[in-house]
Protein backbone atom coordinates (compact mmCIF):
# COMPACT_ATOMS: atom_id res chain seq x y z
CA UNK A 1 0.00 0.00 0.00
CA UNK A 2 3.05 2.35 1.07
CA UNK A 3 4.73 1.60 -1.88
CA UNK A 4 2.01 2.22 -4.27
CA UNK A 5 0.97 5.11 -2.66
CA UNK A 6 4.90 6.58 -3.05
CA UNK A 7 4.58 5.42 -6.84
CA UNK A 8 1.10 7.29 -7.33
CA UNK A 9 2.35 10.69 -5.99
CA UNK A 10 4.86 11.67 -8.55
CA UNK A 11 2.31 10.85 -11.52
CA UNK A 12 -0.49 13.22 -9.28
CA UNK A 13 2.04 16.10 -8.66
CA UNK A 14 2.91 15.46 -12.77
CA UNK A 15 -0.71 16.12 -13.51
CA UNK A 16 -1.58 18.91 -11.32
CA UNK A 17 1.61 20.91 -12.43
CA UNK A 18 0.86 20.04 -16.18
CA UNK A 19 -2.53 20.91 -14.86
CA UNK A 20 -1.46 24.54 -13.92
CA UNK A 21 0.92 25.40 -16.54
CA UNK A 22 -2.43 24.98 -19.28
CA UNK A 23 -4.34 26.70 -17.08
CA UNK A 24 -1.56 29.65 -16.74
CA UNK A 25 -1.01 29.51 -20.63
CA UNK A 26 -4.78 29.37 -21.76
CA UNK A 27 -5.20 32.82 -18.96
CA UNK A 28 -2.74 34.49 -20.68
CA UNK A 29 -3.92 34.18 -23.74
CA UNK A 30 -5.00 38.44 -24.56
CA UNK A 31 -7.32 37.10 -27.88
CA UNK A 32 -9.45 34.87 -26.34
CA UNK A 33 -12.85 35.67 -25.61
CA UNK A 34 -14.52 35.13 -22.01
CA UNK A 35 -16.64 31.92 -23.18
CA UNK A 36 -13.66 30.29 -24.86
CA UNK A 37 -10.96 31.00 -22.35
CA UNK A 38 -13.81 29.35 -19.76
CA UNK A 39 -14.49 26.34 -22.07
CA UNK A 40 -10.73 25.67 -22.17
CA UNK A 41 -9.87 26.74 -18.42
CA UNK A 42 -13.34 23.56 -17.55
CA UNK A 43 -11.87 20.95 -20.37
CA UNK A 44 -7.84 21.56 -19.26
CA UNK A 45 -9.55 20.73 -15.24
CA UNK A 46 -12.03 18.13 -15.88
CA UNK A 47 -10.26 15.76 -18.43
CA UNK A 48 -6.96 15.07 -16.67
CA UNK A 49 -3.79 14.10 -19.46
CA UNK A 50 -6.62 14.97 -22.35
CA UNK A 51 -7.75 17.92 -21.78
CA UNK A 52 -3.90 19.58 -21.32
CA UNK A 53 -3.46 17.06 -24.50
CA UNK A 54 -6.46 18.63 -26.68
CA UNK A 55 -5.43 22.08 -25.92
CA UNK A 56 -1.86 21.88 -26.98
CA UNK A 57 -3.61 20.22 -30.45
CA UNK A 58 -6.19 22.55 -31.25
CA UNK A 59 -6.44 25.29 -28.47
CA UNK A 60 -4.46 27.97 -30.17
CA UNK A 61 -3.65 28.52 -33.72
CA UNK A 62 -0.57 28.57 -34.82
CA UNK A 63 1.34 29.91 -37.96
CA UNK A 64 4.49 29.39 -37.49
CA UNK A 65 6.76 32.31 -38.04
CA UNK A 66 8.92 31.42 -40.94
CA UNK A 67 4.81 30.93 -42.69
CA UNK A 68 4.04 34.65 -41.65
CA UNK A 69 7.12 35.76 -42.66
CA UNK A 70 6.70 34.54 -46.04
CA UNK A 71 2.99 35.31 -46.37
CA UNK A 72 4.18 39.51 -45.34
CA UNK A 73 6.58 39.54 -48.32
CA UNK A 74 4.32 37.65 -50.78
CA UNK A 75 1.57 40.66 -50.14
CA UNK A 76 4.05 43.37 -50.33
CA UNK A 77 4.78 41.92 -54.09
CA UNK A 78 1.58 41.76 -54.90
CA UNK A 79 0.42 45.65 -53.52
CA UNK A 80 3.80 46.58 -55.02
CA UNK A 81 2.08 45.84 -58.56
CA UNK A 82 -1.18 46.87 -57.91
CA UNK A 83 -2.98 49.50 -55.45
CA UNK A 84 -6.87 47.91 -54.78
CA UNK A 85 -8.08 51.88 -54.42
CA UNK A 86 -7.63 52.81 -58.05
CA UNK A 87 -10.97 51.21 -58.60
CA UNK A 88 -13.10 52.52 -55.47
CA UNK A 89 -16.97 52.74 -55.75
CA UNK A 90 -18.90 54.74 -53.85
CA UNK A 91 -21.67 53.24 -51.74
CA UNK A 92 -24.72 54.23 -50.16
CA UNK A 93 -24.28 54.47 -46.03
CA UNK A 94 -26.69 51.95 -44.81
CA UNK A 95 -24.08 49.48 -46.61
CA UNK A 96 -21.46 51.05 -45.53
CA UNK A 97 -20.23 49.28 -42.55
CA UNK A 98 -20.52 45.92 -44.09
CA UNK A 99 -17.87 47.06 -47.08
CA UNK A 100 -15.98 48.71 -44.36
CA UNK A 101 -15.76 45.52 -42.50
CA UNK A 102 -14.90 43.71 -45.80
CA UNK A 103 -12.42 45.93 -46.46
CA UNK A 104 -10.68 45.44 -42.58
CA UNK A 105 -10.44 41.98 -43.59
CA UNK A 106 -8.80 41.81 -46.60
CA UNK A 107 -8.03 45.07 -47.62
CA UNK A 108 -10.20 44.86 -51.01
CA UNK A 109 -12.35 48.01 -51.37
CA UNK A 110 -15.70 48.07 -53.32
CA UNK A 111 -15.35 47.85 -56.93
CA UNK A 112 -18.48 48.83 -59.54
CA UNK A 113 -18.95 47.27 -62.87
CA UNK A 114 -19.34 43.76 -62.68
CA UNK A 115 -22.23 40.96 -63.91
CA UNK A 116 -23.25 37.75 -62.72
CA UNK A 117 -24.54 34.74 -63.90
CA UNK A 118 -26.26 32.36 -61.23
CA UNK A 119 -25.39 28.81 -63.08
CA UNK A 120 -27.75 25.66 -62.64
CA UNK A 121 -27.77 24.32 -59.45
CA UNK A 122 -26.66 20.43 -60.06
CA UNK A 123 -23.27 19.11 -62.30
CA UNK A 124 -24.67 21.60 -65.12
CA UNK A 125 -23.18 24.18 -63.03
CA UNK A 126 -19.71 22.78 -63.77
CA UNK A 127 -19.70 22.13 -67.09
CA UNK A 128 -19.87 26.42 -67.16
CA UNK A 129 -16.25 26.71 -65.75
CA UNK A 130 -15.41 23.86 -67.80
CA UNK A 131 -16.10 25.59 -71.20
CA UNK A 132 -14.47 28.87 -69.77
CA UNK A 133 -11.26 26.45 -69.00
CA UNK A 134 -11.08 24.88 -73.08
CA UNK A 135 -11.32 28.45 -74.33
CA UNK A 136 -8.48 30.16 -72.24
CA UNK A 137 -5.80 31.59 -74.04
CA UNK A 138 -3.39 33.05 -71.30
CA UNK A 139 -3.82 31.12 -67.85
CA UNK A 140 -6.18 28.94 -65.79
CA UNK A 141 -6.18 29.17 -61.95
CA UNK A 142 -7.70 26.76 -59.84
CA UNK A 143 -7.69 26.46 -56.30
CA UNK A 144 -10.40 24.18 -54.45
CA UNK A 145 -10.49 22.71 -50.96
CA UNK A 146 -11.54 19.00 -52.38
CA UNK A 147 -11.65 18.02 -55.77
CA UNK A 148 -12.68 14.08 -56.52
CA UNK A 149 -11.64 11.95 -59.20
CA UNK A 150 -14.88 11.40 -59.87
CA UNK A 151 -17.28 12.99 -63.50
CA UNK A 152 -16.91 16.00 -63.01
CA UNK A 153 -13.59 16.07 -61.31
CA UNK A 154 -11.82 14.31 -64.13
CA UNK A 155 -14.16 16.54 -66.92
CA UNK A 156 -12.25 19.72 -65.10
CA UNK A 157 -8.46 17.77 -65.19
CA UNK A 158 -9.26 17.01 -68.82
CA UNK A 159 -9.71 20.35 -69.65
CA UNK A 160 -6.74 21.78 -67.85
CA UNK A 161 -4.79 19.26 -69.32
CA UNK A 162 -5.96 19.96 -72.66
CA UNK A 163 -5.40 23.65 -72.15
CA UNK A 164 -1.74 23.15 -71.09
CA UNK A 165 -1.40 21.13 -73.96
CA UNK A 166 -1.88 23.75 -76.12
CA UNK A 167 0.23 26.28 -74.06
CA UNK A 168 -2.10 27.77 -71.68
CA UNK A 169 -0.17 28.19 -68.06
CA UNK A 170 -2.50 26.11 -65.81
CA UNK A 171 -2.03 26.24 -62.12
CA UNK A 172 -3.61 23.97 -59.18
CA UNK A 173 -3.75 24.09 -56.02
CA UNK A 174 -5.46 22.26 -53.96
CA UNK A 175 -5.89 21.25 -50.05
CA UNK A 176 -3.89 18.09 -48.53
CA UNK A 177 -6.49 17.02 -46.64
CA UNK A 178 -9.39 17.83 -48.86
CA UNK A 179 -8.31 16.52 -52.18
CA UNK A 180 -6.03 13.63 -51.12
CA UNK A 181 -7.92 11.29 -53.32
CA UNK A 182 -7.46 13.16 -55.86
CA UNK A 183 -3.57 13.63 -55.17
CA UNK A 184 -3.41 10.16 -54.87
CA UNK A 185 -5.34 9.49 -58.46
CA UNK A 186 -3.50 9.18 -61.49
CA UNK A 187 -5.29 12.14 -62.86
CA UNK A 188 -2.64 14.26 -60.55
CA UNK A 189 0.14 12.52 -62.35
CA UNK A 190 -1.31 13.19 -65.93
CA UNK A 191 -1.87 16.48 -65.42
CA UNK A 192 1.76 17.43 -64.09
CA UNK A 193 2.76 14.93 -66.93
CA UNK A 194 0.67 17.55 -69.46
CA UNK A 195 2.43 20.70 -68.02
CA UNK A 196 0.04 21.46 -65.47
CA UNK A 197 1.48 22.76 -62.01
CA UNK A 198 0.30 21.13 -59.06
CA UNK A 199 0.78 22.18 -55.89
CA UNK A 200 -0.76 21.34 -52.35
CA UNK A 201 -1.73 23.70 -49.96
CA UNK A 202 -0.96 23.15 -46.54
CA UNK A 203 0.93 20.17 -46.59
CA UNK A 204 1.41 18.23 -43.63
CA UNK A 205 5.08 16.61 -42.77
CA UNK A 206 6.04 15.14 -39.45
CA UNK A 207 2.78 15.85 -37.45
CA UNK A 208 5.26 15.09 -34.11
CA UNK A 209 7.51 17.40 -35.56
CA UNK A 210 4.71 19.87 -36.88
CA UNK A 211 2.55 20.14 -33.95
CA UNK A 212 5.07 22.12 -31.79
CA UNK A 213 5.03 25.24 -33.96
CA UNK A 214 1.95 24.87 -35.94
CA UNK A 215 -1.97 24.12 -35.98
CA UNK A 216 -1.88 20.82 -38.21
CA UNK A 217 -6.00 21.13 -38.79
CA UNK A 218 -5.96 24.51 -40.48
CA UNK A 219 -7.23 24.54 -43.79
CA UNK A 220 -7.58 25.95 -47.47
CA UNK A 221 -11.38 25.99 -47.71
CA UNK A 222 -11.50 28.59 -50.74
CA UNK A 223 -13.07 27.61 -53.81
CA UNK A 224 -11.49 29.77 -56.82
CA UNK A 225 -11.13 29.57 -60.63
CA UNK A 226 -9.66 32.46 -62.31
CA UNK A 227 -9.33 32.49 -66.42
CA UNK A 228 -7.24 34.76 -68.13
CA UNK A 229 -7.98 37.92 -65.96
CA UNK A 230 -11.15 38.27 -66.85
CA UNK A 231 -13.66 35.54 -65.38
CA UNK A 232 -14.26 33.88 -62.06
CA UNK A 233 -16.73 32.19 -59.93
CA UNK A 234 -18.59 32.35 -56.65
CA UNK A 235 -20.32 29.74 -54.63
CA UNK A 236 -19.79 26.63 -52.80
CA UNK A 237 -19.45 24.61 -55.15
CA UNK A 238 -16.06 21.93 -55.00
CA UNK A 239 -14.58 20.39 -57.86
CA UNK A 240 -16.89 16.91 -57.55
CA UNK A 241 -20.10 16.04 -58.68
CA UNK A 242 -22.98 16.53 -56.51
CA UNK A 243 -23.48 13.03 -56.14
CA UNK A 244 -20.60 13.29 -53.53
CA UNK A 245 -18.53 10.00 -53.66
CA UNK A 246 -16.98 10.13 -50.02
CA UNK A 247 -20.26 10.58 -48.74
CA UNK A 248 -22.75 9.25 -50.55
CA UNK A 249 -25.78 8.40 -48.15
CA UNK A 250 -25.76 12.34 -47.76
CA UNK A 251 -26.33 13.44 -50.98
CA UNK A 252 -26.96 14.88 -53.41
CA UNK A 253 -24.98 17.71 -52.17
CA UNK A 254 -27.08 21.19 -53.23
CA UNK A 255 -24.69 24.09 -53.88
CA UNK A 256 -24.78 27.52 -55.70
CA UNK A 257 -21.88 28.69 -58.31
CA UNK A 258 -22.31 32.31 -59.72
CA UNK A 259 -20.21 33.13 -62.80
CA UNK A 260 -18.58 36.94 -61.90
CA UNK A 261 -16.95 39.28 -64.73
CA UNK A 262 -15.82 42.49 -64.14
CA UNK A 263 -12.98 44.49 -62.12
CA UNK A 264 -13.44 42.16 -58.97
CA UNK A 265 -12.30 39.39 -60.86
CA UNK A 266 -8.97 41.47 -60.00
CA UNK A 267 -9.38 40.09 -56.26
CA UNK A 268 -9.91 36.42 -56.59
CA UNK A 269 -7.20 36.58 -58.72
CA UNK A 270 -5.05 38.76 -55.86
CA UNK A 271 -6.03 35.70 -53.35
CA UNK A 272 -5.07 32.81 -55.84
CA UNK A 273 -1.73 34.44 -56.19
CA UNK A 274 -1.54 34.85 -52.50
CA UNK A 275 -2.41 31.47 -52.01
CA UNK A 276 0.34 30.13 -54.42
CA UNK A 277 3.32 32.27 -53.89
CA UNK A 278 2.59 31.38 -50.27
CA UNK A 279 3.12 28.07 -51.14
CA UNK A 280 5.47 27.89 -54.67
CA UNK A 281 8.38 29.79 -55.49
CA UNK A 282 7.13 31.86 -58.47
CA UNK A 283 6.62 35.04 -58.41
CA UNK A 284 3.04 36.03 -60.45
CA UNK A 285 2.83 39.35 -59.04
CA UNK A 286 3.08 40.78 -62.70
CA UNK A 287 -0.72 39.50 -63.58
CA UNK A 288 -2.23 41.77 -61.34
CA UNK A 289 -1.31 44.79 -63.28
CA UNK A 290 -3.85 43.88 -65.74
CA UNK A 291 -7.65 45.59 -65.27
CA UNK A 292 -10.76 44.05 -66.40
CA UNK A 293 -12.55 46.24 -67.91
CA UNK A 294 -15.60 47.54 -65.90
CA UNK A 295 -19.42 46.54 -67.53
CA UNK A 296 -21.83 49.14 -67.76
CA UNK A 297 -24.70 48.98 -64.74
CA UNK A 298 -23.06 46.38 -63.64
CA UNK A 299 -22.73 45.61 -59.58
CA UNK A 300 -20.66 46.71 -56.82
CA UNK A 301 -18.45 43.68 -55.09
CA UNK A 302 -15.95 43.41 -52.73
CA UNK A 303 -13.78 40.36 -52.01
CA UNK A 304 -13.73 38.83 -48.46
CA UNK A 305 -11.03 36.84 -47.84
CA UNK A 306 -10.22 35.32 -44.44
CA UNK A 307 -7.18 33.19 -42.86
CA UNK A 308 -6.08 32.29 -39.61
CA UNK A 309 -3.22 34.52 -39.98
CA UNK A 310 -5.27 37.30 -39.37
CA UNK A 311 -5.88 38.88 -36.22
CA UNK A 312 -9.53 39.69 -36.24
CA UNK A 313 -12.57 37.45 -36.99
CA UNK A 314 -12.99 39.19 -40.18
CA UNK A 315 -15.61 37.21 -41.75
CA UNK A 316 -18.16 37.19 -38.85
CA UNK A 317 -17.72 40.71 -38.49
CA UNK A 318 -18.77 41.65 -41.89
CA UNK A 319 -21.77 39.17 -41.39
CA UNK A 320 -22.54 40.87 -38.54
CA UNK A 321 -22.49 44.21 -39.76
CA UNK A 322 -24.84 43.46 -42.61
CA UNK A 323 -27.39 41.75 -39.82
CA UNK A 324 -27.54 45.37 -38.08
CA UNK A 325 -28.05 47.03 -41.27
CA UNK A 326 -31.13 44.84 -41.93
CA UNK A 327 -34.47 47.02 -41.53
CA UNK A 328 -36.79 44.23 -43.39
CA UNK A 329 -35.92 40.84 -44.30
CA UNK A 330 -32.85 38.61 -44.10
CA UNK A 331 -32.32 35.26 -45.51
CA UNK A 332 -29.43 32.74 -44.43
CA UNK A 333 -28.46 29.69 -45.82
CA UNK A 334 -25.09 27.31 -44.25
CA UNK A 335 -25.00 23.71 -44.16
CA UNK A 336 -23.12 24.40 -40.38
CA UNK A 337 -24.67 26.49 -38.28
CA UNK A 338 -22.04 27.20 -34.94
CA UNK A 339 -21.76 31.05 -34.95
CA UNK A 340 -19.59 32.98 -32.27
CA UNK A 341 -21.39 34.84 -29.50
CA UNK A 342 -22.34 38.20 -31.94
CA UNK A 343 -22.93 36.89 -34.73
CA UNK A 344 -25.90 34.41 -33.04
CA UNK A 345 -27.20 37.75 -30.78
CA UNK A 346 -27.10 39.43 -34.21
CA UNK A 347 -29.21 36.95 -35.74
CA UNK A 348 -31.64 37.16 -33.08
CA UNK A 349 -31.66 40.81 -32.53
CA UNK A 350 -32.73 41.24 -36.27
CA UNK A 351 -35.62 38.95 -35.89
CA UNK A 352 -36.45 40.58 -32.21
CA UNK A 353 -36.98 44.04 -33.79
CA UNK A 354 -39.23 43.10 -36.20
CA UNK A 355 -36.81 42.21 -39.38
CA UNK A 356 -38.16 38.87 -41.61
CA UNK A 357 -35.24 36.03 -40.45
CA UNK A 358 -34.93 33.31 -42.49
CA UNK A 359 -32.49 30.43 -41.32
CA UNK A 360 -32.28 27.40 -44.03
CA UNK A 361 -29.90 24.60 -42.59
CA UNK A 362 -29.85 20.48 -43.76
CA UNK A 363 -32.25 18.35 -42.11
CA UNK A 364 -29.58 15.84 -42.42
CA UNK A 365 -25.88 16.85 -41.81
CA UNK A 366 -22.81 14.98 -42.36
CA UNK A 367 -21.09 16.33 -38.92
CA UNK A 368 -23.18 14.79 -36.03
CA UNK A 369 -21.39 16.94 -33.74
CA UNK A 370 -22.26 20.39 -35.60
CA UNK A 371 -26.09 19.24 -35.62
CA UNK A 372 -26.39 19.02 -32.52
CA UNK A 373 -24.31 21.89 -31.32
CA UNK A 374 -26.71 23.67 -33.56
CA UNK A 375 -29.79 22.28 -32.44
CA UNK A 376 -28.70 23.61 -28.77
CA UNK A 377 -29.22 26.87 -30.30
CA UNK A 378 -32.73 26.52 -32.00
CA UNK A 379 -35.36 27.43 -29.17
CA UNK A 380 -32.96 30.94 -28.57
CA UNK A 381 -33.59 31.04 -32.33
CA UNK A 382 -37.17 30.50 -32.27
CA UNK A 383 -38.22 32.29 -28.65
CA UNK A 384 -35.98 35.38 -31.15
CA UNK A 385 -38.35 35.31 -33.88
CA UNK A 386 -36.27 33.45 -36.51
CA UNK A 387 -38.18 31.49 -39.43
CA UNK A 388 -36.16 27.95 -38.72
CA UNK A 389 -36.60 25.54 -42.03
CA UNK A 390 -34.41 22.52 -42.62
CA UNK A 391 -33.96 21.46 -46.37
CA UNK A 392 -35.25 18.06 -47.32
CA UNK A 393 -33.86 17.87 -50.14
CA UNK A 394 -29.92 16.20 -49.53
CA UNK A 395 -27.45 18.44 -48.03
CA UNK A 396 -27.60 21.84 -48.39
CA UNK A 397 -24.31 22.89 -48.80
CA UNK A 398 -24.60 26.34 -50.11
CA UNK A 399 -23.72 29.47 -47.94
CA UNK A 400 -26.12 32.69 -48.91
CA UNK A 401 -27.11 35.53 -46.77
CA UNK A 402 -29.48 38.26 -47.92
CA UNK A 403 -30.34 41.29 -46.51
CA UNK A 404 -33.15 43.09 -47.47
CA UNK A 405 -32.67 43.00 -51.28
CA UNK A 406 -30.08 44.81 -51.60
CA UNK A 407 -26.98 43.53 -49.77
CA UNK A 408 -25.71 39.74 -50.62
CA UNK A 409 -22.99 37.54 -49.30
CA UNK A 410 -21.81 34.27 -51.35
CA UNK A 411 -19.17 32.03 -51.50
CA UNK A 412 -17.05 29.42 -49.43
CA UNK A 413 -17.36 30.89 -45.53
CA UNK A 414 -19.59 28.60 -43.52
CA UNK A 415 -21.59 30.07 -40.46
CA UNK A 416 -19.20 28.10 -37.80
CA UNK A 417 -15.90 28.30 -35.89
CA UNK A 418 -14.02 26.62 -38.18
CA UNK A 419 -14.36 29.12 -40.81
CA UNK A 420 -14.40 31.77 -39.36
CA UNK A 421 -11.34 31.42 -37.17
CA UNK A 422 -9.55 28.24 -39.05
CA UNK A 423 -10.15 28.12 -42.25
CA UNK A 424 -8.86 30.66 -45.36
CA UNK A 425 -11.97 31.60 -46.88
CA UNK A 426 -13.00 33.76 -49.77
CA UNK A 427 -16.41 35.01 -49.84
CA UNK A 428 -17.86 37.95 -52.40
CA UNK A 429 -19.81 40.74 -50.66
CA UNK A 430 -22.43 42.38 -53.42
CA UNK A 431 -24.76 45.57 -53.72
CA UNK A 432 -27.01 45.23 -56.38
CA UNK A 433 -31.32 44.67 -56.12
CA UNK A 434 -30.57 42.61 -59.09
CA UNK A 435 -28.04 39.94 -58.24
CA UNK A 436 -29.50 40.04 -54.91
CA UNK A 437 -32.43 38.96 -56.36
CA UNK A 438 -31.37 36.08 -57.80
CA UNK A 439 -29.86 35.24 -54.60
CA UNK A 440 -33.37 35.45 -52.91
CA UNK A 441 -34.84 33.33 -55.67
CA UNK A 442 -32.47 30.39 -55.04
CA UNK A 443 -33.04 30.37 -51.33
CA UNK A 444 -36.90 30.44 -52.29
CA UNK A 445 -36.34 27.40 -54.39
CA UNK A 446 -34.60 25.66 -50.79
CA UNK A 447 -37.40 26.91 -48.37
CA UNK A 448 -39.90 25.47 -50.81
CA UNK A 449 -38.16 21.65 -50.05
CA UNK A 450 -37.83 22.51 -46.33
CA UNK A 451 -40.66 22.05 -43.80
CA UNK A 452 -40.37 24.86 -40.68
CA UNK A 453 -39.29 23.74 -36.86
CA UNK A 454 -41.26 25.29 -34.41
CA UNK A 455 -40.80 25.75 -30.74
CA UNK A 456 -43.25 22.88 -29.81
CA UNK A 457 -41.64 20.71 -31.59
CA UNK A 458 -38.18 21.45 -30.04
CA UNK A 459 -39.93 21.28 -26.62
CA UNK A 460 -41.29 17.82 -27.25
CA UNK A 461 -37.59 16.26 -27.63
CA UNK A 462 -36.73 13.87 -25.14
CA UNK A 463 -34.51 14.94 -22.35
CA UNK A 464 -31.79 12.67 -23.63
CA UNK A 465 -31.26 14.42 -26.87
CA UNK A 466 -31.78 17.96 -25.18
CA UNK A 467 -28.42 17.46 -22.48
CA UNK A 468 -26.68 16.25 -25.87
CA UNK A 469 -27.43 19.10 -27.71
CA UNK A 470 -26.90 21.76 -24.91
CA UNK A 471 -23.88 20.11 -24.45
CA UNK A 472 -22.78 20.20 -27.81
CA UNK A 473 -23.44 24.03 -28.05
CA UNK A 474 -21.76 24.52 -24.75
CA UNK A 475 -18.69 23.30 -26.21
CA UNK A 476 -19.30 25.40 -29.14
CA UNK A 477 -16.34 27.98 -28.31
CA UNK A 478 -14.06 24.72 -28.67
CA UNK A 479 -15.70 23.79 -32.18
Amino acid sequence: MMLDGFNTLPAVILHYTITALVVWRVLLRDNLMPPVRLAWVMVVGLLPALGPLAYLLFGEVRVSRSDRRHARDVERRLRAVWDPDDAHAPIPPKVEPAFAMGRATSDFPPVGGNRATMLPEGDEAMADMIVRIATAVSHVHLLFYIWLPDVTGTAVAEAAIAAARRGVAVRVLVDQLGSRQFIRSDLWQRMQAAGVTCRIALPVGNPLVETLYKRLDLRNHRKIAVIDNRVTWAGSRNCADAAFAIKPRFAPWVDVLMRIEGPVVRQFQAVFLSDWMTHCDEDLSHLLAEAPGPFAGGFTGQVVASGPDQSQSGMSETLTAMLYSAHDRVTITTPYFLPDAALHEAICAAARRGVETTLILPERNDSRIVAAASEGLYLTLLRSGVRLHLFRGGLLHAKIITVDGDIAMVGSANLDRRSFDLNYECNLLLHSAEETAKLDRRQDSYLARSRPVTIAEVRRWHALRRIRNNAMALAGPLL
